[in-house]
């Protein structure tokens, strides 16, 4: 439940009943942008002062932020517009595209699955997707496991991170970010008739594997992929607001892009470029009923209903997940693999990146932590050593999800 609860300097307990099903979660949010709990004075200043700097720079439209220490909410704001235009705040139960940060709910569906035995990840994909054998250049099919899905393994890759002519772009593959209507059977066709771009195993490449394991875990479960997501994860964390659908269009932010002097309103499809990358959104694309479930970017959600799934994964005391998958997840699954687009010092589990040295890149973070993003403006990390988490969502690709907000998030939340 969110309330405003006054301004009591206790913190707000993150907490799951053992065994049980319904988290204790009273997040302190307040639809006019201050925050009604913290037991951290220096850390919300710091906060604040980031936020108000983007939002007076044009940088985000807007935002909301949690950090959660010791299973307890230190800082909490909503703030700036969920639609501009319309003078629509952003409030403690404003919902956000959450982009690849559909990636990690996916990984832990899919390791849910595992513990049932009903996936084995080392199992091939044909298995349940008996059609999906893309070749390398040289015409041999190899095998793609689960395993290599789940860790950017597979030899796949992003239209986006592709030249406009690439193989991608010329059959049409979907990013899950665009092509409403496009249906995932249609999709895996495309896919797999591109070759790959290296044999499964050998390198970590960002990719549509995700995508491919969202129907993986449909067809083990004999169900679609939003169901099983409902069944395995966010149903039994009380996630209400994290699903692949609009229930209620009037909390969906609207979407924007980065532009100068400030983020435009996205049309649809809309273009952005992110350094050498070009990415097409289609934000209508959540509206449409036809449109497959996105198992890499397809979801939506609130800060809070994603700070639950973080804690449940930090704590491991939780009803989706036992300790030792949670281990999995959250270290090294790739060993010394080439990762040339990771950042130094930072490795990937089952979901999202982990952090082995944080020495290449000053982080502040300590060794063991986890992150990861998703394009249309988010970011979120898991500081284990520091009983910390993170979420920081925004509506503003991709501003919001890289670069100097981002940064100063951390830095602000460090101290530094």
């Amino acid at each position: 439940m969110i309330e405003p609860l006054g301004n009591s300097a206790t913190t707000v307990p993150i907490t799951m009943k053992p065994g049980s099903a319904d988290p204790l979660v009273d997040v302190p949010f307040s639809s006019s942008g201050t925050v009604n709990r913290s037991n951290d004075a220096p850390l919300a200043d710091r906060l604040h002062l980031v936020i108000d700097r983007a939002l007076a720079r044009n940088r985000i439209v807007g935002t909301a932020i949690l950090v959660a220490r010791d299973g307890g909410i230190v800082f909490a704001r909503a703030a700036g517009f969920a639609d501009r235009e319309n003078g629509q705040p952003v409030r403690a139960d404003t919902i956000f595209r959450l982009a690849s940060m559909t990636k990690p709910i996916v990984s832990a569906a899919t390791l849910a699955l595992a513990e049932q035995g009903k996936i084995h990840l080392d199992d091939p994909v044909t298995r349940w997707l008996p059609d999906f054998r893309p070749a390398l250049s040289n015409g041999h099919r190899p095998t793609i496991t689960v395993r290599h899905l789940l860790t950017h393994t597979a030899g796949l890759n992003y239209g986006f991170k592709e030249s406009p002519d690439g193989p991608y772009h010329r059959v049409q593959v979907s990013d899950g970010l665009e092509q409403p209507g496009l249906a995932i059977d249609e999709n895996l066709r495309r896919l797999a008739s591109v070759p790959l771009l290296y044999p499964p195993g050998n390198i970590w490449h960002y990719s549509l594997a995700i995508d491919v394991l969202g129907e993986v875990v449909a067809r083990a479960s004999h169900a679609s992929l939003p169901k099983m997501i409902a069944q395995l994860v966010t149903g039994p964390l009380a996630m209400k607001d994290t699903t692949f659908s609009v229930s209620d269009a009037t909390r969906l932010a609207t979407a924007y892009a980065d532009a100068e002097p400030q983020p435009v309103r996205m049309n649809d499809p809309h273009v952005v470029r992110n350094e050498d990358e070009v990415i097409t959104f289609s934000p209508s694309r959540v509206f449409d009923p036809n449109s497959h479930p996105s198992g890499g970017v397809g979801m939506i959600g609130t800060a809070q209903d994603y700070l639950i799934f973080l804690e449940a994964l930090r704590t491991r005391n939780n009803s989706i997940l036992q300790p030792e998958s949670i281990e999995l997840m959250t270290k090294n699954a790739i060993g010394a693999l080439p990762a040339p687009s990771l950042d130094p010092g930072w490795r990937f589990g089952l979901g999202f990146a982990v952090l082995e040295d944080p020495k290449p890149t000053a982080s502040p973070r300590n060794p063991g932590s986890w992150r990861w993003g998703g394009v249309y403006g988010n970011s979120f990390w898991v500081d284990p050593a520091a009983c910390l988490s993170v979420v920081a969502l925004t509506n503003t690709a991709v501003a919001g999800m890289t670069g100097d907000f981002r940064d100063s998030v951390v830095r602000a939340v460090y101290g530094i």
